[in-house]
């Protein structure tokens, strides 16, 4: 769900971590922590490796020790800001094949956009990466579906104009959600990129006062530890 799942859709990032959403069942926690053992994955700093931990959306840290993956870290989440259930995520994830056979589970394109959207610098550049590449890949093939993704995700004011310019009467409808496609509609750039990066803020904003309860919790944790 993190940089790994961005290169294979085509949004090259470099990433040493290897980060997981998984499903919190007391099965499937078992299966994951047998996983750890033959990485021989040792956990990093806090909170413990507990489902309840995992459900109030914390992630949990982990350092691998295997010779094959020694200094890999895996980092794993359950819950997400905004982002659907994990039930929703798998079903409509998307699972690549590579050479050899081996198969990927990924967030669906439309997931891990919105999982991008935190507070962290690096995520954002990413975010729009992500969405430019879908759009210049498949533009010469719009489905009614994609067009909505675009219009919703596109954080590019050159072509968040130019999909507004090709479909004037669904940008006009979605307008009311977001007041990017407002100034999208009106085909000033200037004011597309003013929206955006407004929306950004607010997203930033609202990932910190998200994530404040939990940092609160963290630091406990670690003063008792």
């Amino acid at each position: 769900m993190g940089g790994q799942a961005c290169v294979f859709y085509g949004a090259a990032e470099f990433s040493r971590d290897t980060d997981l959403a998984i499903l919190t069942s007391p099965p499937n926690l078992d299966r994951f922590r047998a996983a750890l053992a033959d990485l021989r994955a040792e956990r990093i700093a806090v909170p413990p490796f507990e489902a309840s931990y995992l459900e109030r959306g914390h992630a949990v840290h982990f350092r691998c020790h295997h010779p094959d993956a020694d200094g890999m870290r895996i980092d794993i989440m359950s819950v997400m800001r905004g982002v659907a259930p994990f039930d929703q995520l798998w079903d409509r994830r998307t699972a690549i094949e590579v050479a050899g056979g081996e198969s990927y589970d990924l967030l669906s394109l439309g997931d891990l956009v919105q999982a991008k959207k935190t507070q962290r610098d690096r995520d954002w550049p990413m975010l729009r990466r992500l969405v430019e590449v879908h759009y210049l890949a498949n533009r010469e093939a719009p489905t009614p579906e994609r067009i909505d993704f675009w219009l919703r995700e596109l954080r590019t004011p050159a072509l968040l104009a130019e999909v507004a310019s090709m479909h004037p009467a669904r940008a006009g409808e979605l307008s009311t959600e977001r007041e990017a496609l407002v100034a999208a509609c009106s085909g000033s750039i200037d004011a597309i990129a003013e929206e955006l990066a407004s929306e950004e803020r607010r997203e930033r904003n609202a990932d910190r006062a998200y994530w404040e309860p939990l940092r609160r919790e963290l630091e406990a944790l670690r003063h008792q530890r």
